[in-house]
């Protein structure tokens, strides 16, 4: 039976092949970016339909649930990003230059997740499955973005314990490096690409179907036992007990 599924920040990487997998399977499928001109190319590629939205912003959150329209089965939050990218090499900066860092990754990264979430769980049926994307990062937070992707974490696990009765999961994914994404930027040296390649277990980066197929998995009818944890895909780079 198709579901509905929505997946906020899919304009490339590993949203476009989590789309292009889910409409391959029969699946209804948004995607949401900020970017129309880069959102329009993508689901050309994945054939999942376009809406552009700051997940940010709660008047536009509110415009993506009208619509999306009904209920949605599957939510996958993978809008995000780090900001800490725009400012290093900076050996002492503005209080106000750190205000405006940490603002924008918990913004992008924890605002989005709850206010899609939030605006979504209403109407969501039993059976239903919300996957947040995190990061290896929220293992060492020492910066604003590992603390955000922290907090999606524990907030998934929180909120587990509040929909579960309803018979709806909540878990997170939690990716290390994954080529073929624009998470660097283009700032990816060989250097630091050997480095993290070297810290995995397998000895490869990861690909954005990896963290699909386990997204795909959390949303599926064998996964129904499992919520409110994180499941890491790094190759090993980060282990857990």
């Amino acid at each position: 039976m198709p579901r509905d599924v929505l997946i906020t920040g899919g304009s490339g990487g590993i949203g476009q092949e989590l789309a292009r997998r889910c409409v391959e399977i029969g699946d209804r499928v948004v995607v949401t970016g900020r970017d129309e001109g880069r959102l329009v190319a993508s689901v050309e590629r994945s054939g999942a339909r376009p809406v552009v939205c700051d997940p940010t912003r709660p008047e536009e959150v509110e415009t993506l649930v009208r619509d999306v329209g009904g209920s949605v089965d599957v939510l996958v939050n993978m809008s995000g990003g780090n900001a800490d990218f725009d400012r290093q090499g900076v050996d002492h900066p503005r209080l106000d230059d750190v205000a405006d860092a940490w603002r924008t990754n918990l913004d992008t990264n924890l605002r989005s997740t709850v206010l899609v979430t939030t605006a979504v769980l209403g109407e969501m049926r039993p059976g239903g499955a919300v996957v947040n994307v995190g990061s290896i990062g929220a293992e060492y937070a020492s910066t604003s973005y590992g603390v955000a992707k922290a907090a999606v974490q524990a907030w998934t696990a929180g909120l587990s314990r509040e929909v579960g009765p309803r018979g709806i999961t909540v878990n997170c994914v939690s990716p290390g490096y994954i080529e073929d994404t624009g998470y660097f930027k283009g700032r990816l040296t060989p250097q630091r690409h050997a480095a993290l390649v070297n810290a995995t277990h397998d000895k490869r980066a990861g690909l954005p179907a990896d963290v699909a197929e386990t997204v795909l998995f959390l949303a599926s009818a064998g996964a129904r036992h499992i919520t409110g944890q994180t499941v890491h895909v790094n190759g090993g780079a980060f282990t857990t007990r």
